[in-house]
């Protein structure tokens, strides 16, 4: 039955659209991120002045940089470290997010309230100012920016938490665990984390997106990533004092943050189509039925 289930929902999302170009896409990403732990066609920390800004060439697919650096090469390393600062920050959010959301939802009083207000604080502080903060403090890496990203994930998994399993909480089959002797902590573990792990998925996608976004943002003002590593903001930042002489030195890593926003945003929209109940006709069928 898990089997057929799997296969249903599987059958379910590929019939989407915007899951398939989704899909298409993020493998794209994350297949380049991947080879490029292993293998570039060009180290990216040869210098070859002589050879800077090389136009599209078959031994330079996408042309060298203002250090004769291979475009390509520096592409795909710029996507595998704003893609692992991105996860990071993303899990980092989820692993103290998405315990506090079920805590909020399964307690009231002074708890809720705490969890609550301090969720609030921290949406006061968006991951420019909290990377502000932190680099202010230890200094500029791409580590400080993971952390002060992940730090405004915390309340975006919370919240999105909180929601789905307040809902949750009100159904007979968590009436009847409570009845069996289980503790809200069981309860939440046994029974609502897996109800709403599918809402969660769905964020997770797009927080992905816009923790790449972030981490772009943050490398480019010069609190993100800092040389000798590189990242698409990175890469941005340094093209942009030879924009008007040679612009696909900004063209190509804008487009690939754009185009890698795009793809996971599209992959979450289809998500949440295939997932929610409510969105798609098989949604018919309760969960607590």
């Amino acid at each position: 039955m898990a089997i057929e289930n799997s296969t249903s929902l599987l059958r379910r999302a590929m019939a989407h659209p915007s899951f398939r170009v989704g899909v298409i896409g993020s493998a794209a990403f994350l297949a380049l991120a991947l080879v490029s732990l292993v293998w570039t066609p060009y180290p990216t920390d040869i210098v070859d002045i002589p050879n800077r800004f090389a136009s599209f060439s078959v031994t330079h697919w996408l042309g060298t940089d203002y250090l004769g650096r291979d475009q390509f090469s520096l592409l795909m390393t710029g996507i595998a470290n704003s893609l692992k600062v991105a996860l990071l920050a993303m899990a980092i959010g989820a692993m103290i997010g998405v315990p506090l959301g079920l805590i909020a939802a399964s307690s009231k009083g002074w708890l809720e309230a705490v969890i609550l207000r301090f969720n609030d604080f921290i949406f006061a502080f968006p991951a420019l100012i909290s990377a502000i903060i932190i680099t202010t403090l230890f200094g500029p890496s791409a580590i400080n920016a993971m952390v002060a990203i992940g730090i405004f994930n915390i309340p975006v998994f919370a919240r999105v938490a909180r929601g789905g399993a307040l809902s949750l909480w009100t159904l007979e089959y968590v009436d009847a665990a409570k009845l069996s002797g289980l503790s809200n902590a069981q309860i939440n573990v046994r029974h609502i984390f897996p109800n709403v792990a599918s809402l969660l998925i769905v964020q997770a996608t797009i927080q992905l997106s816009l923790g790449v976004l972030a981490e772009a943002g943050l490398s480019y003002i010069g609190l993100g990533t800092q040389p000798p590593e590189t990242s698409l903001g990175l890469m941005l930042k340094e093209a942009q004092s030879f924009f008007f002489g040679f612009p696909m030195q900004a063209v190509i890593p804008g487009l690939a943050i754009v185009l890698f926003v795009i793809s996971f945003n599209l992959l979450g929209d289809g998500l949440r189509d295939t997932l929610d109940p409510k969105l798609s006709k098989a949604g018919s069928i309760n969960v607590a039925g």
